[in-house]
């Protein structure tokens, strides 16, 4: 197969197998889904959507989000994780979002980016899955499968993040970035992985995998 064959083979696979992406983070707005993506970093989807309706019932709002103490959001986000540096930064994002942004979520990465505990990735999630701007968040289950497939390097998620917007089409980005998520999860996980159910890696893949 040629690279333009590999990548047409992996949107239409991924197509057949994913036409519908719900995003797996559950929220309302753009300021609760940047929440939600925050409070995901180094735990999982499913615990954080345990924890986001409790936290959301008191303050789904930055309005509501200052009135809380950084200590009272702490022990409402404490089984995600990190919640020390967490709480610290939702309350403090939320501040600058009242005082620089009128309350709104931008829609530009250099002011997502310049928010305490957003990073290029959770400013890419937001962008692609709340406002519709097109974006490729690289996550680890990207990055693996990317390096699997044998269209990017495996070096780091910058590179990987420049092959995936290279190789594939900008009108894609949006659901493509979800359907190669939910197909790591289910065919192509980093543990227990079984080649005989993951026919992309075996199909275009490389011939000795070391990630």
């Amino acid at each position: 197969m040629t690279k333009r064959e590999k990548v047409q083979f992996v949107i239409d696979t991924l197509e057949n197998l994913y036409p519908k992406t719900p995003i797996p983070l559950n929220h309302q707005d753009p300021y609760t889904l940047l929440i939600a993506v925050l409070l995901s970093a180094q735990s999982t989807d499913a615990r954080v959507n345990t924890i986001t309706p409790k936290l959301f019932a008191k303050a789904d709002s930055p309005q509501d989000m200052v009135k809380l103490t950084v200590e009272e959001i702490e022990s409402i986000i404490k089984p995600v994780g990190l919640s020390p540096m967490k709480s610290k930064s939702i309350h403090r994002l939320s501040e600058i979002l009242l005082e620089k942004h009128d309350g709104t979520v931008p829609n530009n990465f250099e002011d997502l980016e310049e928010l305490p505990g957003v990073g290029h990735k959770t400013a890419s999630v937001v962008m692609s899955q709340a406002l519709g701007v097109p974006a490729f968040p690289v996550d680890t289950h990207i990055h693996r499968l990317m390096y699997r497939w044998n269209l990017s390097n495996g070096k780091n998620v910058v590179q990987t993040e420049k092959d995936a917007k290279r190789l594939f089409p900008k009108e894609l980005w949006n659901k493509l970035h979800l359907q190669i998520i939910f197909y790591g999860r289910e065919y192509s996980p980093a543990r227990g992985w079984r080649i005989e159910n993951d026919i992309i890696t075996r199909t275009i893949g490389r011939k000795s995998l070391s990630t």
